[in-house]
């Protein structure tokens, strides 16, 4: 950090498990991202463009849904539940503007096929405690959080609004 920038004091403290650490020019306009490990290294478009970079919503939808299979398989060994092999999550955020203020609104929709409904809600339910990402967007954005147990049947598993910590599922 910058010798000149004070860090703010944090609310949490715990054990840093993982830095990213980024370094981005010119924005979602024909940016450039790279990460310090070099692992990372994309062109950034504005989305519904011609542009052929990604745009930071597809990076939060893929950061999350990836993040949310892990918290999923955290879950999922504490209960002593399998997860099939063929879990995966849709992520969809969106981008939207009203009374000119930007803001996210999103969804997960979670495919566990061959997994009991009442057995799906507990994974989703522990994964969206246990999830950074969802920890984050806790109270901030309107989330949905959707099953899909048999690959076309979509049941609500949560719907978590902005401006309501901890609201139970709906």
């Amino acid at each position: 950090m910058n010798q000149f920038v004070k860090e703010p004091p944090l609310a949490q403290s715990g054990k840093v498990l993982f830095t990213a650490r980024t370094h981005t020019t010119g924005g979602r306009e024909n940016g450039i991202s790279r990460s310090s490990d070099g692992r990372l290294d994309i062109k950034l478009s504005v989305p519904g463009t011609s542009g052929t970079g990604t745009n930071p919503e597809q990076l939060f939808a893929a950061g999350w849904s990836a993040c949310f299979e892990g918290a999923m398989g955290i879950v999922a060994r504490k209960t002593k539940v399998s997860l099939p092999t063929d879990l995966a999550i849709d992520a969809e955020v969106d981008l939207n503007l009203a009374d000119g203020a930007f803001f996210l609104r999103a969804r997960l929709n979670v495919s566990l096929p061959g997994v009991e409904r009442e057995v799906a809600q507990a994974l989703v339910d522990g994964a969206h405690q246990t999830c950074p990402y969802s920890n984050a967007t806790h109270g901030n954005i309107d989330v949905a959080i959707n099953l899909i147990l048999d690959g076309h049947t979509i049941l609500p598993a949560g719907v978590y609004l902005a401006g309501h910590l901890d609201q139970p599922p709906r």
